[in-house]
């Protein structure tokens, strides 16, 4: 299995995700704290388009959408809350759709993490590159 450059970043949501998995404790409050309503996804599970995203990321593009990049102001809430121009948007295409469809990355800035989504931002999984 490949696995993209990003996986050396694991950051505080990664450290939560570990801390989750071994079945340790974590505080929750804290600006880095992933919400309730985040779960986790391992890479291997994501289609193969989101896998296809990925590697567009890391390599700075260039991106089938110009909607691909910009700001992703967490209107929801789903994700946690982070300063604005935190978090960034990529489309994971949807094949068949005659639209950008609903699936998504959401990438994190500060603590480099990648949440996908495949219902237009109504939850959220951050991508777990070690399994």
């Amino acid at each position: 299995m490949r696995f993209p450059p990003r996986i050396i970043r694991i950051g505080a949501a990664g450290a939560l995700l570990s801390a989750l998995l071994v079945g340790g404790t974590v505080t929750a409050g804290t600006a880095d704290a992933a919400p309730a309503s985040v779960g986790s996804i391992c890479y291997g599970a994501l289609p193969s388009q989101a896998h296809d995203t990925l590697d567009l990321i890391a390599k700075g593009g260039p991106y089938p959408y110009a909607q691909d990049g910009t700001v992703f102001d967490n209107r929801e809430s789903v994700l946690p809350q982070q300063s604005g121009g935190y978090y960034h948007e990529y489309t994971v295409i949807t094949p068949g759709s005659p639209t950008r469809g609903a699936r998504r990355i959401v990438t994190g800035e500060r603590s480099r993490e990648d949440y996908y989504t495949s219902d237009h931002y109504a939850t959220f999984d951050l991508v777990d590159f070690g399994c």
